[in-house]
């Protein structure tokens, strides 16, 4: 799947398929270590938008998950749901393939000077 970036201010490094594994918490854990930053998103999300610009404005290329563009993406919400703790499941950001969290705890991380460290110690930022 190629993504589109004619109707989004955003730069995901790619957008991809979430059927690669069997388990979904399995697909999970994998998709979420394939990168230095994962969003899981749904295309129509004003959140997941929001927080995808953040990543790209600070020169991240987050690799994205549209889960509303796949058949199984409803089977990956649950599981990302699951993992917060019930809740909004998106937009969900994992940084080196550890679960960072939804809109709320991406954003306090950023106000709080953490986001940073995080992003460079996984590789996604060099400066």
């Amino acid at each position: 799947m190629q993504y589109q970036s004619d109707s989004h201010n955003y730069c995901p490094s790619s957008v991809h398929s979430l059927t690669t594994a069997v388990d979904p918490l399995e697909r999970v854990v994998r998709l979420a270590s394939g990168s230095a930053v994962v969003i899981f998103s749904i295309s129509t999300c004003c959140m997941c938008h929001a927080v995808k610009s953040l990543f790209c404005g600070m020169g991240v290329n987050p690799t994205v998950y549209e889960l509303d563009q796949d058949p199984r993406g409803k089977e990956i919400e649950r599981v990302l749901t699951r993992l917060l703790g019930g809740g909004s499941a998106v937009p969900v950001v994992f940084i080196g393939g550890r679960l960072v969290g939804a809109m709320d705890r991406v954003m306090a991380s950023h106000i709080n000077g953490t986001l940073v460290p995080l992003l460079k110690e996984a590789g996604a930022l060099w400066l």
